[in-house]
């Protein structure tokens, strides 16, 4: 089968057509024909060697975290209610010995792999999965009561940006700061109120709500800075440590604030989870967004995009 990988370290160039052997499906998997395959900011770290995805001896790495298709073999033993063809998505954790989902057949537990949302293409359905766990695991990790008030940092990426929607369908009051020029989307994604990404950013949510939020989504890496914005025994969802990680928890603490991690492989498997996110694209409350669709033949292409930033939606490799 065809699959996307590497065999050094580097940047975009290193990722090259591998040809390796098709998977079978074994006792309780699905094997899923994949035809999209998302692209994320993880995979340019797996291709730079900096994630925890590591080369061993000849074999390739192979990115990818987030797949849509259709089931065309069906392990024994599998007791789920998918059926051979079947269109679903699925998270694909790469570091695992057959690698991510950059491939034509990718095998998974059934525990892993739900149906697509009604009316998605696959394109469309191949953004949800990694995205919008990470958000949904954010959200579920602040415990948020309905009608909280919730500040994203990020708002018009792809964490941020479910974030935001999540939040509203939740039933929440959300903030979001922005560039000007993505403003328009950020609102049309729910956002209630939207400032202007800078350095005043906790200046500027505090305008909005004096007392403080409840809560941040960071889905922008700001850290430190943004707990001026919440009000004592708020909280805090990062999605990625910081240099100063241990500064910033100490500066979290004698405010009162709580910080937890959005750590998106907590849900691995968590079938419950990611079929929620597919009943919430259904109904519109979720935007499924793709910003351009490549051949896996120029896969660096679409990681050289990524790279330079500016990217809207998600780069998606189809196979």
């Amino acid at each position: 089968m065809k699959t996307v990988g590497l065999l050094r370290y580097g940047g975009p160039e290193v990722l090259r057509i591998i040809d390796r052997p098709t998977p079978h499906a074994g006792e309780g998997e699905v094997r899923i024909r994949v035809r999209a395959a998302a692209v994320n900011p993880v995979d340019t770290l797996i291709a730079a060697g900096t994630s925890l995805v590591r080369l061993t001896g000849t074999e390739p790495v192979i990115p990818g975290l987030d797949i849509a298709g259709t089931v065309d073999q069906i392990g024994s033993g599998a007791s789920s209610d998918l059926a051979l063809g079947d269109r679903v998505m699925a998270m694909v954790n790469p570091t695992r010995p057959e690698g991510g989902g950059y491939a034509q057949w990718v095998v998974l537990p059934e525990s892993w792999v739900v149906r697509a949302p009604v009316g998605s293409t696959h394109a469309e359905a191949a953004t949800l999965p990694m995205n919008g766990l990470t958000a949904l695991h954010a959200l579920d990790q602040l415990r948020l009561t309905p009608g909280s008030t919730l500040a994203v940092t990020g708002a018009a990426g792809a964490v941020g940006g479910y974030a935001v929607q999540l939040a509203k369908a939740a039933g929440h009051h959300v903030l979001a700061d922005t560039a000007p020029h993505d403003a328009d989307l950020v609102a049309a994604l729910g956002a209630d109120e939207v400032v202007a990404r800078g350095p005043d950013i906790a200046e500027l949510f505090r305008a909005l709500v004096p007392a403080g939020v409840d809560a941040v989504v960071d889905a922008a890496v700001i850290g430190a800075p943004l707990t001026g914005a919440i009000r004592p025994g708020g909280a805090l969802a990062y999605v990625r440590e910081l240099p100063d990680q241990r500064a910033f928890a100490e500066a979290a603490r004698r405010l009162g604030i709580t910080l937890v991690p959005a750590f998106v492989h907590a849900y691995d498997g968590r079938r419950d989870k990611l079929d929620h996110l597919r009943r919430l694209a259904e109904t519109s409350a979720l935007t499924l967004r793709v910003a351009a669709r490549f051949p896996p033949e120029d896969a660096s292409r679409a990681h050289r995009l990524l790279a330079a930033g500016g990217v809207r939606g998600r780069l998606v490799i189809e196979f």
